[in-house]
């Protein structure tokens, strides 16, 4: 029995350090997925509540890689406590991210917060601290492999013994904590930037299939920022919008690089539905992916699509495809219709 979980556990371990980015799991649209990139981005939004959800399948062509799927809620509370321009966020995220078909399923659960300080008296300056706490839950599920000892004469797969299926499905569990970073600014109002840093798995938890053999879940840190400005003073229809990020987990590193262009369509600022349009460079030790996106902004939503043209040296096993992706965020406007203050949105 050893014997085979021993094999599970170098297959999984092989086929993750293949993995183009870090080892945990990461959205092309980052933007799009604040409580994977920042716990300091808890709240930090212009709205009441916000639910965001993601979903990305990558490398379809290979017998689907990694499939990674989240949602996520998360709010200000005590406002009427608090400074008018200051927010105390709460947030809950649920992540699962599928392996190698399903070979290996991990669920995470997380509960984060952040206290967002201002720095000036109309709020458009601000300093941020989050934290945030996950369980996680990993099973690896041999069922879904096969072995040389199970091909038959015909090519085809033995179904193994019951003992050897339930030997083949194993458990692991622990609890980790992640902490950031985020200042925000506006120079009019109109305009926001923004600078972040997270550092997730400061706990280095390890992770064993075996009860004998560990394996170190290294931290992960990241920066990342960016800047949106009208393309023409006091604008409220075109907008650019640049950002990017720089993270490195033991030896894997990642950098994305790129931005958007977006237009209001109806020329509704009450109402507005805003078109997006660009694309992200992502690198690791060479270029790895070029990322079309496109968005729209309508009613409190706001959809993204994008997809990863693979140009890396895996581009033939992958077939250039290195994946789709889809944020959809919902954000609950005040009742008063208040603008609020400037806050990151790419």
């Amino acid at each position: 029995m050893k014997k085979i979980v021993c094999i599970l556990s170098l297959f999984l371990y092989a086929f993750l350090d293949n993995r183009a980015s870090a080892q945990d799991p990461a959205f092309s649209q980052f933007f799009a997925s604040p409580l994977t990139l920042n716990p300091a981005l808890t709240g930090k939004f212009n709205g009441v509540v916000r639910v965001a959800g993601n979903y990305r399948n990558q490398w379809p062509a290979i017998n689907n890689a990694f499939i990674t799927s989240t949602i996520s809620v998360d709010g200000g509370i005590l406002k009427n406590k608090l400074p008018e321009t200051d927010t105390w966020g709460l947030g809950l995220m649920a992540m699962t991210d599928k392996t190698a078909n399903g070979i290996l399923a991990s669920n995470y659960i997380s509960l984060s917060t952040a206290y967002h300080k201002s720095l000036d008296e109309n709020g458009w300056n601000q300093i941020g601290i989050g934290f945030q706490g996950t369980y996680a839950n990993k099973r690896l599920d041999g069922t879904k492999l096969n072995f040389e000892d199970e091909l038959d004469q015909q090519g085809g797969w033995t179904i193994p013994s019951a003992e050897t299926i339930d030997g083949h499905q194993v458990n692991l569990n622990y609890f980790d904590m992640n902490v950031g970073i985020l200042y925000n600014g506006s120079s009019n109002g109109d305009n926001n930037f923004y600078l972040g840093a997270s550092m997730y798995h400061i706990t280095r938890p390890k992770e064993s299939f075996t009860g004998n053999a560990f394996y170190v879940l290294h931290p992960r840190v990241t920066v990342h920022g960016g800047y949106s400005f009208p393309l023409s003073p006091n604008s409220t229809t075109n907008y650019l919008h640049f950002s990017g990020l720089f993270s490195k987990q033991a030896n894997a590193t990642d950098a994305m690089l790129g931005g958007a262009w977006s237009v209001n369509v109806n020329n509704n600022d009450a109402a507005p539905i805003n078109f997006y349009a660009g694309a992200w460079l992502r690198f690791s030790n060479l270029t790895d992916a070029v990322i079309p996106y496109i968005g729209l902004d309508f009613s409190n939503f706001t959809l993204g699509l994008s997809y990863d043209v693979n140009v890396s040296s895996l581009k033939t096993a992958s077939q250039s495809m290195g994946g789709i992706e889809i944020s959809l965020i919902y954000i609950k406007k005040p009742a008063d219709g208040r603008k609020g203050v400037p806050c990151p949105k790419f």
